[in-house]
């Protein structure tokens, strides 16, 4: 009987840390808010009734892109804690530190004058050396190489501007200086914009209650600034597409071939995206791929595998920054060029090209002009995330020839499938002193056009 009594009561004591077990990891955010006065950070955080009596309006409009205008959140929505999010910060690691540890101010105040006064940082990841580097410091060491602080794009306006690269750009104007990053930085960021925040371009603000997430989600934070040709393709978004076989296939999300390495940077800095040795290939998952057909066995070393397998993709140009934005409206496009980077993507004779927003004029809002335009063409490589096994290229008429769709011929006085490649004469006259070197013009069998 006794031991039959200790084991009831064993059973009784297991029951009830279970249920006090779950009730603790259940609660709500309207729980802790009932038991928390706004006389701390967290507390005001999580009271969303005070944010809206406390809140200040915003004074400047939220950045947009190329993607459009970002969509607007009230500024009490974007720094609530609230959601699933916000009972996983409260569990983690980073919750135990204490919110002044990252965002400096003062805590255990009603004031909001006061919490936010001093050396308050509304995103430490801004300073991410010092508060992410102190328990992230092989990531923090890396990221100035990593290309989402811009380093290409930075390099392309200073060289145009008569400079000589990425470490030049604190050499620029102020106020060019000042209008990149109002204009043209919206989605580059630190470590919050991708594992915190939503992206400035996404509408800002809190993405998930304050939860670190180790992975961005790829609708929020990747394609909310990889949008109109990253996102846009992926999807199959546009009139006449339809989504990458890595979606429709696989379920792939960006993080199944993007890794961490490549986006956090390795610590050796790269002039451009394409250069970084950490970038995933074709061959990652497809190893035995120059020789899987007939096809890739004649063309691997002449085209990227996009010339092949991509569908058509979004262009624009002519970027007027901070005036009427592209002068040469969103298009889809499809255009096969010579190779605008053989000293990193060697190996490629002829590649796919995409029309870039880069303009001689760009900066006239600003006062700036130019002086070296012509330094880089206006149609960069590119690597269409739009993938098909099968595109219009690769599937032809029973009976006709395997080039019959990609291979330029004369049918009469008709050229067939010259729309297809870049030549002079589809340049813009300001594009062609910067482009006209890695058009096809006289690149071609003489027997295609003749």
């Amino acid at each position: 009987m006794k031991e039959s009594f200790n084991r009831q009561m064993f059973l009784f004591f297991i029951a009830i840390l279970v249920s006090l077990n779950y009730s603790c990891s259940n609660k709500t955010v309207e729980t802790y808010e009932k038991v928390m006065t706004v006389a701390s950070c967290e507390g005001c955080h999580i009271n969303y009734a005070h944010l809206q009596e406390v809140y200040s309006p915003d004074t400047v409009a939220p950045a947009g892109g190329c993607g459009g205008e970002a969509p607007h959140y009230e500024p009490y929505d974007r720094v609530y804690l609230g959601g699933e999010g916000y009972i996983d910060f409260k569990n983690s690691g980073h919750y135990a530190m204490g919110c002044i540890a990252c965002h400096n101010g003062s805590d255990n105040t009603s004031d909001k004058n006061v919490a936010h006064s001093g050396d308050f940082i509304s995103h430490p990841s801004m300073y991410y050396e010092e508060k992410c580097g102190t328990c992230h410091s092989e990531i923090a060491d890396n990221f100035i190489t990593s290309i989402h602080n811009g380093t290409g794009q930075k390099r392309k306006v200073t060289m145009r501007s008569g400079l000589s690269g990425a470490e030049d750009f604190d050499q620029l104007p102020a106020h060019q200086i000042e209008g990149y990053t109002t204009n043209c930085a919206t989605c580059h960021g630190t470590c919050g914009n991708c594992h915190i925040v939503r992206p400035a371009i996404a509408g800002g603000g809190l993405s998930n209650g304050h939860a670190f997430n180790k992975e961005p989600d790829m609708r929020k934070v990747c394609t909310a600034c990889h949008v109109s040709r990253g996102g846009h393709a992926y999807f199959g978004e546009a009139i006449g597409t339809v989504p990458d076989v890595h979606l429709t296939n696989n379920s792939y999300t960006c993080m199944n071939c993007h890794s961490g390495a490549e986006l956090h940077g390795d610590g050796n800095p790269v002039d451009q995206r394409y250069a970084y040795t950490e970038l995933p290939t074709c061959e990652n998952c497809h190893p035995d791929i120059s020789t899987a057909n007939n096809y890739h066995s004649v063309h691997y070393d002449d085209f990227n595998c996009q010339v092949c397998h991509s569908q058509d993709y979004n262009n624009c140009g002519s970027c007027h920054i901070h005036g009427e934005g592209a002068r040469v409206p969103a298009y889809l496009g499809f255009k096969i060029a010579s190779n605008p980077i053989p000293d990193i993507k060697s190996g490629f004779e002829f590649v796919l090209v995409r029309r870039t927003l880069a303009a001689p004029d760009n900066w006239i809002e600003y006062g700036e002009t130019y002086s070296n335009f012509d330094v880089f063409p206006t149609y960069n490589y590119t690597t269409p995330h739009n993938i098909l096994k099968h595109t219009s290229r690769t599937l032809v008429d029973d009976g006709a020839d395997c080039y019959s769709n990609c291979h330029i011929r004369k049918e009469g006085e008709v050229l067939i499938n010259n729309e297809l490649y870049l030549f002079q004469e589809d340049l813009l006259d300001w594009e062609i002193s910067a482009t006209s070197g890695i058009t096809v013009d006289g690149k071609l069998p003489d027997s295609w056009t003749n």
